[in-house]
């Protein structure tokens, strides 16, 4: 479960012909999703490592939620969060829904009514929420003090994860033209501190998909999760907290 600053080799402009090997995740791979509720179990012995050190600064943190759920699901990295002493805030827009744009559009408007004009905070996205995190971060660079994404697929948009065919059927899309449609959104790029926390073993975003070869500043770290325990894992905290801390 530990966790390390591990730059991967195959780093490359996303300007490559022909693109980086993109593939959804393996078959055999969804056996280790099954971990999922070992890896909350591990926060018990992990607990004294987690909690020996409270290093908030009390700046405001938010954290996004994933594919087609909410903030319950947060709400074990926010008790973190608060814990460490910062003011870890749920996103408040109920399911994820799928429509990262969208709701990229409304959080922004949201951030415009209830931030002060010196305040800034820092955006936390799991998985599609960190898709909604980046669009965010650019709408509203003066807002966005710094963006994390855990598991979150960064090319391809649903292409390269396990949901892709169910969400290309749900919302009518053409995933190889919406691969082009976010490659061109990715060119924009961040101007903020961006960290990117994947798992090789991630059974729902394809992990080549999950690394950021469009922002030179973007730093990675790579944990050892499954998908659905992110949230939860042990080395995911320590990661976020390391960084937060820097």
């Amino acid at each position: 479960m530990s966790s390390s600053n591990d730059i991967d080799p195959d780093l490359a402009p996303p300007e490559r012909e022909p693109r980086f090997g993109l593939t959804r995740p393996g078959g055999a791979l969804k056996v280790l999703e099954m971990r999922a509720p070992l890896e909350t179990l591990a926060l018990v012995p992990c607990a004294p490592w987690l909690l020996a050190e409270r290093s908030g600064d009390g700046r405001q943190i938010m954290v996004i939620p994933g594919f087609l759920t909410d903030d319950g699901v947060t709400a074990p990295l926010r008790w973190y969060l608060n814990y460490l002493g910062y003011r870890a805030l749920p996103w408040e827009m109920g399911r994820n829904k799928g429509d990262p744009e969208r709701d990229a559009v409304r959080l922004a408007e949201r951030l415009d009514q209830q931030l002060g004009e010196d305040e800034d905070i820092t955006l936390i996205g799991w998985s599609l929420g960190g898709v909604i995190a980046r669009e965010v971060a650019r709408l509203r660079p003066d807002a966005v003090r710094e963006v994390i994404t855990i598991g979150t697929p960064v090319e391809g948009g649903p292409k390269y994860t396990l949901a892709g065919p169910r969400f290309a059927q749900k919302f009518g899309i053409d995933l190889d033209e919406f691969e082009s449609h976010v490659h061109s959104i990715n060119r924009l790029g961040i101007e903020q501190p961006l960290t990117v926390i994947y798992s090789r073993s991630d059974a729902v975003v394809g992990w080549q998909a999950a690394i950021d070869r469009y922002n030179p500043h973007a730093r990675h770290i790579r944990v050892t999760s499954s998908h659905l325990g992110m949230g939860t894992n042990p080395a995911v905290w320590r990661a976020v907290e390391k960084t937060l801390r820097r």
